[in-house]
């Protein structure tokens, strides 16, 4: 039996942007579940518990909750993402939004490190860092961002303000990509299946080497399921280290049409984030990027994010116990 799919796959994953224009992935929230939000923050707020401390019995979804467990079926079964809006966040100051924002994640998974600092829940903005710095993670930047997947199950993203122009989200189904590959260049689909270096733009913990190795593709066949973990620039990047295998012209050919494929408008979808959108993606079957922006110039008017990554409350069988613990914390973050 082969390591992995010679046929094209055809599974809910495996969609096409060009062809997802009834936003049927949009789920607005009602008034009864934002009423149920407000309660769960306010009693969760009560508590005195700092955010890592707190768990989903602190966050009660009696209205919400039901919608919550859908969600987590079509991220795991269905197209792998969805978008929901309507969190009025002119509402609460930063911290009940944190608090809002976390608790509704509970419900999805356990929050995990996003970064050798530890940090649980993640700003995506410009904080005027060098993006030439490769100890310097791009979203803190207003640079575009390629398209690649983060160490979690899944990834989820609040708008609390968008930018003044661009900043424009974008996915692709990764299962289409594999399908765009293997109907393009077959003879560049073993690769997939090997390691590639990946840099760990210095947040190694001591005596680790300064890159990891992981194949790009991940085959669970019992379950019929394509697993995918690709940062191109990461993959470039680890070039700089001596001891990091070399990339061969084979390679470099396949991350070229990863970014090909994933960079046509006929395949990717784009999302215009609102104040009080989340875009909750599957890491393991979505890629995502981002469009350069141009910021306000006034501090509080500027773009800002939240961001978490979540292990599944329900395991995904496609996931990678190592990817989906998140980064591991440096032993000085977590002491």
């Amino acid at each position: 039996m082969s390591g992995y799919p010679t046929e094209l796959l055809r599974v809910p994953a495996a969609w096409v942007g060009s062809e997802l224009a009834d936003r049927d992935w949009v789920r607005p929230l009602e008034k009864p579940e934002l009423d149920d939000l407000e309660r769960a923050t306010r009693l969760a707020r009560a508590s005195g518990k700092p955010l890592r401390a707190l768990t989903r019995d602190d966050f009660p979804l009696p209205v919400l909750g039901p919608a919550v467990d859908g969600w987590l079926r079509e991220l795991d079964r269905g197209r792998g993402f969805l978008l929901v809006r309507g969190i009025p966040v002119e509402r609460y100051d930063e911290d009940e939004l944190a608090t809002l924002y976390y608790g509704l994640g509970l419900h999805l998974g356990t929050a995990v490190s996003q970064n050798a600092a530890g940090d649980l829940l993640g700003h995506v903005r410009d904080t005027g860092a060098d993006p030439k710095n490769p100890a310097v993670r791009l979203y803190k930047t207003r640079e575009p961002l390629g398209f690649h997947c983060d160490g979690s199950d899944i990834v989820g993203l609040l708008c609390v303000r968008p930018a003044r122009s661009g900043g424009t989200s974008r996915i692709v189904s990764s299962v289409t990509v594999y399908n765009e590959v293997l109907r393009r260049r077959p003879d560049l689909v073993p690769l997939l299946f090997e390691p590639f270096a990946f840099d760990r733009n210095e947040e190694q913990r001591p005596g680790e080497p300064p890159f990891f190795q992981l194949p790009l593709c991940h085959w669970h066949a019992k379950e019929g399921r394509l697993r995918t973990f690709y940062i191109g620039w990461y993959i470039r990047g680890a070039q700089r280290h001596p001891h990091a295998p070399r990339l061969t012209s084979a390679q470099h050919e396949l991350l070229d049409l990863i970014d090909a494929i994933a960079e046509d408008p006929a395949y990717h979808l784009d999302m215009d984030f609102r104040p009080g959108d989340i875009q909750w993606l599957k890491n393991a079957v979505i890629l995502h990027a981002r469009t350069v922006y141009e910021d306000h110039p006034e501090p509080a008017r500027r773009r800002h994010l939240l961001r978490l990554w979540l292990t599944a409350r329900t395991p995904f069988a496609d996931g990678d116990a190592v990817l989906r613990s998140g980064i591991p914390p440096r032993e000085e973050a977590t002491a």
